[in-house]
């Protein structure tokens, strides 16, 4: 298959109001509605972008197609080879006769959320400005996001061998609970390193502005994300995800990551399958869908070899999908437990795995499990023995 014939290109962008669609003769225009409300569901007015594109190999020479896009007040000045259009919601596009390089052109556009909005995905660049929708000033802004050409492949597969340092050593930073909102979200809590309270700041910031320090100091080989990582109610999963994994993508680190309860919680938040799909785009990240038949989605496995060109597994990571709250009549709150299916598969894999490194005759082999909600027995003073 010719790598262009599920490629495509935007050829115009618009914002829509309301319910109503584009009405373009559908033979020659294709317009793609995207399934985000612009003011995020939080207002009895909605807003859509319009998105109008076509298949790189259904282009013709000639045709127009977008090259760039600016929010915010109208530019400067005319590129030479066009002129700026002006859209709704503050939008200008300059469009350019397609001559067959699609390297250069829009070939995907989306909308991110919050004043401190990231896109860490390769190709893609974040417009500073937000759009101008007249939106409550308690309504996360949003801002458009967009590609140029082809897609670009993220560094780090979840195949890519995980190596203990050439003084044998592997750092794992667990992180838990980070909480975050679409949105800056405010910090009502905070207080200094001698305990007094601190005034009402931003709160998401503050967060990753810890993250960045705890990756600068530690500098871990691997970071678990091990739940919370959104908070419950969200408006954007999408967004605020972004912002949890960033540090991580910038720094270069692989990172894995297990759901926790809240993760999913809320009417607009995205389900943890969704979520997953997100996570396996973006560059190291070894999170990874487990299997279909197990009950969860965050269930898998990660190994840690020797140093190279070793293939001596010395570590095992089991990541495990412990679900979220249920209604009961015994506790409030209660959470569903681990399922019979998720112990089949860990006890399988675990066993497999231990036959396969028998060759390598490695008694200093460790097996680690990560999850969200502790296992009951955790809390239970005579299982501790000394």
């Amino acid at each position: 298959m010719d790598r262009d014939e599920t490629l495509v290109v935007v050829t115009d962008l618009s914002i829509c109001f309301g319910a109503a669609l584009l009405d373009r003769d559908a033979e020659t225009q294709k317009w793609h509605h995207m399934e985000k409300d612009l003011l995020l569901h939080t207002s009895d007015q909605q807003a859509w972008l319009q998105l109008e594109q076509k298949q790189a190999t259904e282009l013709t020479f000639g045709e127009l197609v977008l090259k760039s896009i600016w929010v915010g007040a109208p530019p400067h000045s005319a590129e030479a080879y066009g002129k700026w259009e002006g859209r709704p919601g503050n939008i200008w596009l300059l469009r350019v006769e397609y001559r067959g390089d699609v390297g250069t052109v829009v070939t995907g556009i989306d909308v991110l959320f919050g004043t401190d909005a990231v896109d860490p995905r390769p190709g893609w660049s974040l417009i500073p400005s937000p759009l101008s929708l007249d939106a409550p000033p308690e309504v996360p802004v949003a801002k458009v996001t967009v590609r140029h050409g082809r897609p670009r492949a993220s560094p780090v597969a979840p195949d890519t061998l995980l190596r203990a340092g050439h003084d044998g050593k592997f750092k794992i930073v667990q992180i838990s609970d980070t909480h975050m909102v679409t949105g800056p979200g405010v910090c009502k809590d905070a207080s200094d390193a001698e305990g007094q309270p601190l005034p009402e700041s931003e709160a998401d910031p503050l967060t990753v502005d810890f993250l960045e320090n705890v990756l600068e100091v530690e500098r871990p080989n691997l970071v678990i994300l091990t739940g919370d990582q959104l908070h419950r109610d969200i408006l954007d999963s999408q967004s605020t995800l972004f912002k949890v994994v960033t540090p991580m993508i910038d720094c270069s680190i692989p990172f894995a990551m297990v759901f926790g309860n809240h993760d999913d919680e809320g009417v607009q938040a995205l389900s943890r399958n969704a979520q997953m799909q997100i996570l396996e785009t973006l560059p190291f990240n070894l999170a990874q869908a487990g299997p279909a038949d197990i009950d969860g989605i965050s269930n898998y496995h990660i190994q840690i070899f020797d140093t190279a060109p070793s293939r001596v597994p010395i570590a095992t990571l089991f990541l495990i999908d412990s679900h979220g709250q249920v209604p009961s009549e015994i506790h409030n709150p209660d959470y569903m437990p681990i399922q019979s299916n998720q112990i089949a598969w860990f006890t399988e894999t675990s066993q497999t795995l231990r036959k396969a490194r028998e060759e390598y005759h490695n008694p200093k082999h460790v097996s680690l499990a990560f999850q969200h909600i502790p296992l009951p027995e955790f809390a239970d003073s005579n299982l501790i023995t000394v």
